[in-house]
């Protein structure tokens, strides 16, 4: 099961990008009987906030949000067309935003950055349910 979402410069692509994970993860426990926890829902919602920003912010160009179920694992892919990619910052109490890497990481069973042309793909994975 999947759901895309194309992520462009205008409109509001991180409330979409928010409702299309609920949404997504709604027919997931319902339809698919996969259970999913109200948390899971919110860290899985915040870690797409984080991504989408991010491409938003630092990427040129359009981006695609993914999110695809493998069995009881929520793999959520971002592709956007910067090639660098992004790094985690030296811990600073006193920063005040560039945390959205860390927070993934934390959140994520798993991250992976690769490059792609013209860009990169992050692969951020989420365990649904205990297999």
């Amino acid at each position: 099961m999947k759901a895309y979402l194309s992520v462009d410069v205008d409109g509001s692509p991180i409330a979409q990008a928010r409702h299309l994970a609920v949404s997504f993860l709604s027919t997931v426990r319902d339809t698919h009987d996969i259970p999913v926890t109200d948390s899971t829902v919110e860290i899985v919602q915040l870690i797409v906030s984080e991504l989408v920003t991010n491409a938003r912010k630092y990427a040129p160009g359009p981006a695609l949000l993914e999110l695809h179920v493998t069995g009881s694992t929520l793999r959520i892919e971002l592709w956007d067309s910067n090639p660098l990619p992004p790094s985690v910052k030296a811990p600073d109490p006193g920063r005040i935003g560039q945390h959205g890497l860390e927070i993934v990481t934390a959140l994520a069973q798993s991250i992976t950055i690769e490059a792609t042309p013209p860009g990169k793909r992050i692969v951020a994975t989420v365990v649904l349910a205990k297999a």
